[in-house]
């Protein structure tokens, strides 16, 4: 049966996500170890001891970008050529503008009104990368943390393919109350949904929720191999994929530079990566997933799909920070094929 004009889809994704501006800085060993950092991961701190830190580095060479995990998906979708709508919540402050002009600059749109000056300021993620080009994150959320549904603009939503809500928002009651009854409404309109799980604290945290969502709700799955072995209780890669297998029809579990393993419908593929030598892994897996999202939602398989996330991965893992500077869209067909 033809789609009425109602129900046709006019943009690919709508992202959901934790606004926050990247202060992206190179540092020593020394620099983790002395402020007692979770090197590789990402740990909450608030205003104060996040100056501190920044204070340290008040000498170095800062660069800003918007970001957050979301937001860095949704400029990946931008520049492979599709189209996306960013819901995450900035201050109403120099950051906050700053972070709304970027997004719209790299081709992303971006709605959600700025919260009161007395609310918070916007959130900000110091990243640190470090010689052996691992990243490890200082945030603080700001205002971030107040998206809620009221922000949320349901008809642009259902204009949607896709929604691509990230792990992170479930430490937020707030934003995790929106992204429940953003699953309810994309399930209820013929919106598929995409979950990432973001990062290994969070599948300890929510681990079993978001296994309960998963299989509920997501027509995509995102994670890494870390991540998946912790959810699983599994070693082995493959056991793990079986397991992930019953939760969606479509799963991508990326495993660095090997590249990642697909599983569509209980069918197991692995699809290799591109070597290349890193020299920042920050926004890797956020890459990737935008290029398996443009990918689903413009035609290709998921096969291919896959080989294009791998290979903007493998791409951002070369600059400092953690996004592309320019339009990928015209390499697709030499990576992926016709």
């Amino acid at each position: 049966m033809a789609q009425s004009k109602q129900d046709v889809k006019s943009l690919d994704v709508f992202g959901v996500g934790n606004a926050l501006l990247d202060i992206l800085a190179f540092v020593e060993d020394d620099f983790l170890i002395t402020h007692e950092l979770a090197r590789g991961g990402m740990t909450l701190m608030d205003a104060h001891k996040q100056g501190i830190l920044l204070q340290e580095l008040e000498n170095s060479a800062l660069k800003l970008r918007c970001g957050g995990s979301a937001a860095n998906t949704m400029i990946a979708i931008a520049q492979s050529g599709g189209s996306g709508y960013f819901a995450g919540k900035v201050g109403a402050d120099t950051n906050g503008e700053f972070y709304h002009q970027d997004m719209i600059a790299a081709g992303v749109e971006f709605g959600v009104e700025a919260a009161a000056t007395d609310s918070g300021p916007t959130g900000t993620c110091l990243v640190l990368t470090t010689p052996d080009a691992e990243r490890t994150m200082c945030t603080n959320l700001g205002v971030a943390i107040a998206l809620s549904k009221t922000d949320i603009d349901f008809e642009q939503l259902k204009s949607c393919k896709y929604v691509y809500i990230e792990g992170y928002l479930w430490d937020s009651p707030d934003a995790k109350e929106a992204c429940l009854e953003i699953l309810e409404y994309a399930k209820a309109n013929g919106v598929k949904v995409a979950l990432t799980f973001s990062d290994l604290f969070l599948v300890d945290r929510h681990g079993a929720e978001l296994k309960r969502l998963s299989a509920e709700y997501a027509d995509v799955i995102f994670c890494n191999a870390d991540e998946v072995r912790r959810l699983c209780g599994e070693t082995d890669l493959e056991a793990c994929a079986r397991q992930m297998a019953e939760l969606a029809p479509r799963v991508f579990v990326t495993n660095s530079g090997e590249g990642c393993i697909l599983v569509e419908n209980k069918t197991i593929t692995p699809v290799p990566g591109f070597p290349v030598k890193p020299i920042d892994t920050v926004g890797a897996g956020d890459a990737f997933a935008g290029g398996v999202l443009y990918g689903l939602t413009n035609g290709l398989s998921a096969e291919k799909a896959a080989r294009w996330g791998n290979y903007l991965g493998s791409e951002v893992v070369q600059v400092r920070g953690p996004r592309l500077s320019e339009s990928y869209r015209d390499r697709l067909e030499s990576v992926v094929g016709g």
